[in-house]
């Protein structure tokens, strides 16, 4: 048990930047992954399949690939300097906002087309359409599909290693080889485990605020 104590500090400061590799990805590929989905289902063909083509992209290909290229690969085509933690949060923005856009698209295009009819007969525009009826609709639709996201984003801030970022299992990591022990790892497993469960049970709250919308 002291032995537990002992590496607690570190842990939770590998904790805190975990936290802020989170947080940072979910307020920025929210909106991001919201504007990517408006453009994928524009009538503009060739913006329509510029959107299609980065979201195939960023789910095509691993995410240690596209971190560790926006970290070595932007500065040599681009000569320009980025450092280890802003690169990380660019690629993990970059990936997930390409997952909500799909997500979002799906909320979107499974809404009645009735609902756009009944809009345009009480003279909504196109835009109130949108922003009063459609979207409350689609946030409370997809917010399953978007905690499953956000737990996964959670494991996968532990790809920041590959950078040399001092989060969590970077800091197990460290102390595990260091003392020759298996326990840094397992505290992490425990970490991760109720990061967890702190964003589910948040988001369940939030899905039971948005239970009036029942369309």
């Amino acid at each position: 048990m002291d032995y537990i104590f002992r590496i607690l500090p570190n842990m939770f400061s590998g904790l805190g930047v975990s936290a802020q590799i989170f947080i940072f990805t979910i307020v920025l590929s929210l909106p991001l992954g919201m504007l990517l989905a408006m453009v994928r289902i524009s009538k503009v063909g060739l913006f329509r399949q510029a959107a299609g083509a980065y979201i195939y992209l960023m789910r095509g290909t691993p995410l240690m690939l596209q971190i560790m290229f926006i970290y070595y690969g932007l500065p040599l085509i681009f000569d320009l300097q980025i450092s280890d933690f802003p690169a990380a949060i660019l690629a993990f923005v970059a990936n997930y906002a390409a997952y909500f856009a799909e997500i979002y698209r799906s909320g979107i295009e499974s809404m009645p087309v009735g609902q756009y009819e009944a809009a345009k007969v009480l003279g909504y525009s196109r835009v109130q359409t949108f922003f009063r009826i459609i979207l409350p609709q689609v946030i409370k639709r997809v917010l399953p599909a978007v905690t499953n996201e956000m737990i996964t984003l959670v494991k996968d801030t532990s790809l920041a290693f590959v950078l040399t970022v001092t989060e969590m299992f970077t800091i197990a990591k460290q102390i595990a080889a260091a003392q020759a022990s298996v326990m840094p790892l397992m505290a992490a497993g425990v970490f991760y485990y109720i990061f967890n469960l702190v964003v589910a049970v948040v988001m369940e709250h939030v899905e039971k605020k948005l239970n009036y919308y029942r369309g």
